[in-house]
């Protein structure tokens, strides 16, 4: 498995932005396909967006479509999460995950979990 840290998560206003990040360690970063999931308090754990290993690949929520951005610099380690257009409904415990089988939206999928970092948009 690959150890995974997320960072960059606040509080910010309603239609403000953030980038998270999430920085890989312990394996070959190149061969994880990545994701972004979130939980927020009371809900079932939700697919935000994934990346494959290239970066060429992406599939995001029908909730943060145009709004949010994966990517990923294999060079770092790092996958990032830009999101604009903050919501309050975008609140939630924010997690990266990786998997080498292929390029998942279900959180099942992955074997490798950040301890995720906490984003609050306020209205």
């Amino acid at each position: 498995q690959v150890q995974l840290v997320e960072s960059g998560g606040g509080l910010v206003q309603a239609g403000g932005s953030l980038r998270l990040s999430c920085a890989a360690s312990g394996r070959t970063f190149i061969n994880y396909h990545m994701g972004w999931f979130r939980q927020a308090p009371g809900k079932e754990r939700e697919f935000v967006a994934t990346i494959g290993r290239s970066g060429a690949i992406t599939y995001y929520a029908t909730s943060v479509k145009g709004r949010f951005t994966i990517s990923r610099d294999n060079a770092k380690n790092t996958v990032y999460l830009q999101m604009n257009s903050l919501k309050p409904e975008d609140t939630a415990v924010y997690y990266c995950a990786g998997t080498t089988i292929f390029i998942a939206t279900t959180g099942e999928s992955y074997d490798s979990w950040g301890q995720g970092t906490q984003v609050t948009v306020s209205s």
